[in-house]
């Protein structure tokens, strides 16, 4: 099978795994959307090599719709491995959708000698969400490695509109080590 033209000059999968995780946690996740989400199927590499850098979030199936520096959208599909006994979207789903989507908006512009982590979150769940569900988070753009703690707000919303939950994030950034 012949690649398309605009997929020559990409290494092969794992390489390019390799590649983007020897960089920074913010470096890599900018090259590789910035690289891949206009090339045919680009986006959908970008979300397989997100779940193969962090695999428990691999795991959700989510896809990345919008991401820049300060805001990030992303798209949970209804499965069957993402439902409760109650035929909706597990809390624990939704809340690792929030996670994701906020973190995504905040290490997109993560300074290259920054790191993250979350040390807390805490989630409002509104209405039982069944169908796709959409998450959006919009926060200030992170211009240094100074210790600070940042608040993000996601919001999780189905396929009419309505928001199902909100979430909020509390994340530590500081420098490297």
């Amino acid at each position: 099978m012949k690649l398309p033209a605009a997929l020559m000059g990409l290494p092969p999968l794992p390489e390019l795994l390799q590649e983007l995780r020897a960089r920074s946690a913010g470096q890599w996740i900018r090259d590789g959307w910035e690289r891949l989400r206009y090339l045919p199927g680009g986006r959908r590499l970008f979300d397989r090599l997100l779940g193969l850098a962090i695999p428990y979030t691999g795991a959700l199936g989510a896809h990345v719709l919008s991401l820049e520096s300060g805001h990030a959208r992303v798209r949970l599909p209804d499965r069957h491995g993402v439902r409760n006994h109650l035929d909706s979207i597990h809390a624990i789903a939704l809340a690792n959708l929030a996670e994701l989507t906020g973190n995504l908006a905040l290490v997109y512009s993560l300074p290259l000698d920054a790191r993250f982590i979350v040390k807390a979150i805490s989630i409002e769940y509104l209405k039982k969400a069944r169908g796709d569900i959409t998450a959006e988070c919009r926060c200030e753009p992170i211009t240094s490695s100074e210790r600070r703690s940042y608040t993000l707000d996601v919001q999780l919303s189905d396929g009419a509109g309505t928001v199902v939950a909100t979430a909020r994030l509390e994340t530590l950034v500081g420098p490297l080590r």
